[in-house]
């Protein structure tokens, strides 16, 4: 599958919301170890930065779920999830979960989160760009008047 590139500006957001899937987690008292490894790839896969990890470290403690309000937002979010998933061009079980999981939680329904990482999941064997995947989810979630 063929990958977009970003600009600087476009990893800065998807970086944020990697923060924003991480606060999910650092929310809860008792996290996979899965899930872990997962958000600890991406991080690598995103290259991470050591002012990023510094970052970070001062913002364990205080960062807190952000809440996409917009259905702009969210479809944002979702669009940054596809961009993480497929950083290695590899989709993983793990990685279908965790983002499912993250779907789930800024509002949308199973029934469309399923229909969404259908369309991530096929899209390697389709031989799908990421831009496709991102007009594909577009196009369904206006289907379900989101």
């Amino acid at each position: 599958m063929e990958k977009d590139e970003l600009s600087a500006e476009e990893l800065a957001s998807v970086k944020t919301s990697f923060f924003n899937i991480l606060s999910i987690f650092l929310g809860k008292e008792i996290v996979k170890s899965k899930y872990i490894t997962c958000l600890i790839k991406w991080a690598v896969q995103l290259g991470f930065t050591e002012e990023d990890l510094r970052t970070l470290d001062h913002s364990l403690y205080s960062t807190a779920f952000d809440m996409p309000n917009s259905n702009q937002d969210k479809l944002e979010a979702v669009f940054h999830l596809v961009h993480m998933i497929y950083l290695d061009n590899i989709v993983e079980d793990i990685e279908l979960e965790l983002a499912s999981f993250y779907a789930e939680q800024i509002g949308l329904e199973k029934a469309i989160v399923a229909e969404v990482f259908q369309c991530i999941a096929t899209a390697p064997y389709d031989g799908k760009s990421t831009l496709q995947v991102k007009e594909e989810i577009r196009d369904l979630l206006r289907f379900h008047k989101f």
